[in-house]
């Protein structure tokens, strides 16, 4: 199964009672493992969470590596769909700027960037160094 297979499946189980759009993400880390979120969606906006958010939150309750390989991001939009930019800084925090990123929708449209593509002049640990 591919990462954007991952990221389809989990899609479906996306709670989005008010938007009714559902998103998957699904992350694999340098050591293989692939760890899958869908967006969770809150009466009270903004607090629901993202699908790039959950996968990541999987990944740090899982233990073991925390450093990005690829990323894949789906959604049933007519163009693929890129993470906000939030979700963009917590790809930052646990990838490099080469690892792509491939956003994808339902209808079988793809393309892939990276995370330094999705976020240029990104503020790093490096910034709060004295």
């Amino acid at each position: 199964m591919s990462l954007i297979d991952d990221a389809r499946a989990v899609r479906e189980n996306a709670h989005a009672p008010y938007s009714k759009f559902k998103v998957g993400a699904a992350i694999r880390t340098t050591d293989g493992q692939v760890f899958v979120g869908c967006n969770v969606e809150n009466v009270a906006y903004p607090e629901g969470t993202c699908a790039e958010a959950g996968a990541i939150a999987a990944m740090v309750a899982a233990g073991g590596a925390r450093t990005l390989a690829e990323v894949a991001v789906i959604a049933d939009s007519p163009t693929p769909i890129p993470p906000c930019g939030g979700c963009r800084q917590k790809l930052k925090e646990f990838g490099a700027a080469d690892v792509p990123v491939t956003l994808a929708t339902m209808a079988g449209g793809s393309e892939t960037t990276t995370i330094g593509a999705l976020l240029p002049g990104a503020f790093d640990a490096s910034h709060m160094e004295s």
